[in-house]
């Protein structure tokens, strides 16, 4: 299955989300990097005012972790980010949604375009009963409006990682 090329109506967000999985699942591939390509792809086509959209993927460091940029659409970005650093630090240690609605009152906000107003950061996590859980990075997506994403968006979006995360084979060098 091909990606529509036309964009998906937003008025519903629940159907909106429920259309989006489906060409997700439709582009689903075995190669993670090229999965999560088109996957950014077609969410910066689908979903309205957005920026930029891209995933960071989580990389062992030490004892500890840091993100490197994936695969995203927008313009050049920050490219590493340390565990804890920013909204996409940030959520991939709690491992946790993080929606902002103003990117300028989050202390510590790393600024890759200086656009974006608002932001949500969605962790990738693989659930894995041998090795324990697995971080396997952040779907970032950016607005240049502020208070952007909601409740909604935030359900939609955690849906469609979950379809991302079981549409591919994951490596084990991921954290």
């Amino acid at each position: 299955m091909q990606a529509s090329t036309t964009r998906i109506p937003y008025d519903d967000k629940k159907k909106f989300y429920a259309e989006v999985a489906l060409e997700l699942k439709g582009i689903a591939d075995p190669l993670w990097y090229t999965y999560l390509a088109n996957a950014s792809a077609l969410l910066k086509q689908h979903l309205p005012d957005v920026n930029w959209v891209g995933f960071y993927l989580a990389v062992t460091k030490g004892k500890a972790f840091e993100l490197v940029l994936g695969p995203f659409q927008g313009l050049p970005a920050c490219v590493r980010i340390d565990a804890g650093k920013g909204v996409c630090g940030s959520a991939a240690v709690a491992r946790k949604t993080l929606l902002v609605a103003d990117v300028d009152a989050f202390p510590g906000h790393i600024a890759c375009d200086s656009a974006s107003r608002s932001e949500v950061v969605v962790p990738l996590v693989l659930e894995d009963r041998l090795r324990g859980d697995r971080l396997l990075g952040v779907l970032d997506v950016d607005s240049p409006l502020l208070a952007r994403f909601d409740e909604q968006d935030r359900k939609g979006l955690e849906a469609l990682v979950a379809v991302i995360i079981n549409g591919t084979q994951w490596p084990a060098e991921f954290k």
